[in-house]
């Protein structure tokens, strides 16, 4: 028996110059007194782009730092409740995203109802369209990344312009394209190649590669399109690459790539968009016996048994061409530090090392060591 999960998602529009007409419609969406969530550097597109058509803003909040530590997310609810907010408006990436989902959360815990979220994503990695979030605890002898998945705080309404991710730096926009592929390719851990989810990521992870395969060196995405390297037109296909990548994200579960992730990022503090770029091509090479024959949606034309390879160099060539991080030695995180991260991994997260077939604890040993 298939199956196929959907969430409570009411609208996502896109397309070129939409922004004003967008925020206008917001309240059919019951996005009524929002708390804004954003970034620092995103706050004049803000003032710009979506705080003129608002209805009735109730403040701005811009302290939402990186694997959404507790925290954070505590005062942003606290601050939340005191405004009198009845939704959030959430401006940025998969932090602001994550951090706005734990808002919500726990603001239907205190007062048993959730608040309804909008999100405007400033980067590729999709998690405007799914209910999964994480909030990193502090308090303990290690910090953890904990994961949810709580439907009701899937944001009802996503937008999508190229104007919201023309301003976004390079390393940041791209590394967050690969984390997008992540979930294009985990999702198929416990769907078919006929599944909505494989047909449609078949097409995301296409568009996200043809583009980025040729994406210039060098240049942030304003550079590039004031030389004409690039159009809004090829950030919008990225847009939608992400969208598709990630479209039924009720219906499929992550994978060790992104466990591995969470790891490397809420315990040791590595940026969550950077860390598919190290671990997304391995991974699939180490669990492809566990995929099957089900890589080939993603390399047409290829037998099982080169599939998972094919993939696999293909997506770490875009990396080294974008030169983009591939190594966790380019980060603080000295090798004695790779069992501790096979431990973590091993405890939190059995079913996907489990991926790795007969003797995983060696083969994910031998996996950590050859991407440190």
């Amino acid at each position: 028996m298939s199956e196929l999960k959907c969430l409570p998602q009411d609208a996502v529009i896109w397309g070129l110059d939409i922004l004003a007409n967008s925020v206008a419609r917001l309240p059919s969406y019951g996005i009524e007194r929002p708390i804004v969530f954003t970034a620092e550097p995103l706050v004049p597109l803000y003032e710009s782009h979506i705080r003129p058509g608002l209805d009735q803003p109730r403040g701005l909040i811009t302290d939402l730092p990186a694997h959404v530590p507790d925290f954070a997310v505590n005062a942003a609810l606290d601050v939340a409740l005191n405004a009198g907010a009845r939704s959030i408006v959430a401006l940025g990436g998969g932090s602001v995203l994550d951090a706005a989902k734990g808002v919500s959360h726990f603001h239907e815990q205190r007062t048993g109802q959730y608040l309804p979220i909008a999100a405007f994503p400033t980067t590729l990695s999709g998690s405007e369209f799914s209910h999964y979030f994480g909030v990193t605890e502090t308090t303990g002898a290690q910090k953890f990344k904990r994961g949810y998945a709580v439907r009701a705080t899937t944001p009802r309404v996503v937008v999508i312009d190229p104007v919201l991710v023309e301003g976004t730096p390079r390393p940041l926009l791209l590394s967050s394209a690969i984390k997008g592929l992540d979930h294009a390719v985990e999702g198929m851990r416990r769907v078919e190649r006929d599944h909505p989810h494989a047909i449609l990521a078949a097409s995301g992870v296409e568009r996200f590669l043809s583009i980025l395969e040729r994406w210039p060196s060098g240049l942030d995405s304003a550079a590039a399109l004031a030389a004409g390297k690039i159009t809004h037109g090829d950030l919008l296909q990225l847009q939608l690459a992400a969208w598709q990548c990630y479209f039924y994200p009720a219906s499929v579960i992550y994978g060790l790539s992104h466990r591995i992730g969470h790891i490397l990022g809420g315990t040791y503090g590595l940026p969550h968009s950077v860390t598919s770029c190290i671990t997304l091509g391995p991974v699939i090479r180490a669990c492809a016996d566990f995929y099957g024959d089900k890589l080939t949606v993603f390399a047409p034309g290829k037998d099982r048994a080169i599939a998972a390879g094919v993939l696999a160099d293909r997506i770490e060539a875009v990396v080294r061409t974008l030169e983009l991080p591939n190594k966790i030695g380019a980060f603080d995180l000295p090798a004695s530090e790779l069992a501790a991260v096979a431990a973590l991994l091993e405890m939190n997260y059995p079913d996907e090392v489990a991926d790795l077939g007969a003797n995983a604890s060696e083969k994910l040993a031998d996996l950590l060591r050859s991407i440190w």
